[in-house]
């Protein structure tokens, strides 16, 4: 994939959800909520402070979804993301 995000913008791949519960009960795909934590695929030039790799919390309803070479991608702005887990 070649991708590049423009200005202060960046392309997050979304992590899996779980699908059991801490009692392991299945929890069924219509019922799942989508994750809002991702790891950051590519940044724009006027992004600083988040680097490709990182695994980062963003909003619940954070960024615009597009799918990139059959996978599916959320961009959203710098500003979207709360926070780099480590």
């Amino acid at each position: 994939m070649n991708f590049q995000p423009l200005g202060n913008r960046v392309l997050v791949e979304r992590m899996e959800e779980t699908q059991t519960t801490a009692s392991g009960i299945i929890i069924p795909d219509n019922a799942k909520e989508k994750p809002s934590q991702g790891k950051i695929v590519a940044v724009g030039s006027d992004v600083e402070e988040i680097n490709v790799g990182d695994s980062v919390v963003f909003g619940k309803y954070s960024g615009n979804e597009i799918a990139l070479d059959g996978t599916d991608y959320l961009i959203m702005d710098a500003d979207d993301i709360f926070g780099i887990i480590k």
